[in-house]
């Protein structure tokens, strides 16, 4: 079926046809707290999902658990937990709020990890360090501290090893840079050095531009490298790698379609308060936000106007979350580590 943007016709479309292309061509977003928004907007509800959310000035952790393979295929997510922590003040170089998150994210990846002490973790940092917006996985490995070598090769430096990991990091690069897909790095880099977990760390998108840049998600279901700009790569997670693979993710993208189509939306809110009862409103109001979004893709794509967008401030961010990230990890992976010993190993 092909859309054409004439608001009438699109509502003459049989509703199961327009329901499979919604679909299939959704707002795209990475995170599974905002496919559940969208999957239950409008007061529906979603058996096989379970949602909780608390605050802690300034932060939103919101809780997601996917129970069920009907919850996975209607949501687009898979079977797993994933935690978010919504925090508009990320975007701000605010360093105490940093710190708050830094704690909070890394008490999080403690429960979702339950590793014992002497287990060991490879560090993955998935994206392309030369594209600002992608490079959130090999700026966090750049900052990590790193110790298997020094188990192997300088224990005396980790004191015994006590209150320590075995910690290896790699960031793999991109399949245009290396010509290998990252999968097959990351598998036999797993089989040579044998690690208890893996914990991937990428960049994602959001269908909301108000969480680029503000929002830290965790899951335990692994990750699929280029899902978030729409390039799949083969996934990451327990069945391929045969461990569990803990995912870390933060939005920095966003598509032009979410734009226009939020601005859109915008524009009618106006309308319907200064000209009540207007034509235009009258005509949209009849489409759901997801007919309206997909009306705006199928103008910008054939013209190939549909980017992939980041905020103009995403060099600043990304050191700063880079920062968080990397520190919020070494607390969490290293049992006897400090938020003030963190401050001194991540570089």
């Amino acid at each position: 079926m092909k859309l054409h943007v004439n608001c009438s016709t699109w509502r003459r479309v049989p509703l199961q046809e327009r329901h499979q292309s919604l679909t299939r061509y959704s707002p795209r977003t990475d995170l599974a707290m905002e496919a559940h928004e969208l999957a239950t907007r409008k007061g529906r509800t979603m058996t096989g999902v379970d949602e909780t959310r608390e605050e802690f000035d300034g932060i939103t952790v919101t809780r997601v658990k996917v129970r069920t393979k009907v919850a996975e295929r209607k949501l687009g997510k898979r079977k797993g937990t994933y935690i978010t922590l919504d925090v508009p003040g990320l975007r701000h170089r605010d360093i105490d709020l940093q710190e708050r998150v830094t704690e909070i994210f890394a008490n999080e990846l403690k429960g979702l990890l339950n590793l014992p002490a002497g287990a060991s973790v490879l560090v993955i940092g998935l994206g392309n360090e030369h594209v600002t917006a992608d490079a959130l996985g090999p700026m966090v490995v750049n900052k990590l501290f790193v110790t298997r070598h020094l188990f192997h090769y300088m224990p005396e430096v980790l004191g015994g090893g006590d209150g320590y990991r075995s910690i290896a990091a790699i960031a793999p690069g991109v399949l245009g840079l290396t010509g290998i897909e990252t999968s097959e790095i990351v598998r036999g880099i797993v089989e040579r050095v044998k690690p208890d977990a893996v914990i991937a760390v990428d960049a994602l998108a959001s269908r909301s531009l108000s969480r680029v840049n503000a929002t830290i998600q965790l899951s335990d279901t692994g990750i699929q490298p280029g899902a978030g700009v729409g390039n799949n790569r083969k996934a990451l997670d327990a069945e391929t790698l045969g461990i569990p693979v803990i995912a870390v993710g933060v939005p920095t993208v966003v598509e032009a379609a979410t734009i226009a189509g939020d601005a859109i939306e915008l524009v009618l809110h106006q309308l319907r308060k200064q000209v009540p009862g207007n034509a235009a409103t009258a005509l949209f109001d009849q489409l759901s936000s997801a007919e309206k979004w997909h009306l705006v893709r199928e103008v910008l794509e054939p013209v190939e106007n549909n980017l992939v967008v980041t905020p103009k401030e995403v060099d600043d961010f990304m050191d700063d979350v880079a920062y968080v990230v990397a520190k919020g990890l070494n607390v969490a992976l290293h049992p006897s580590m400090t938020m003030d010993d963190a401050d001194l190993v991540t570089h």
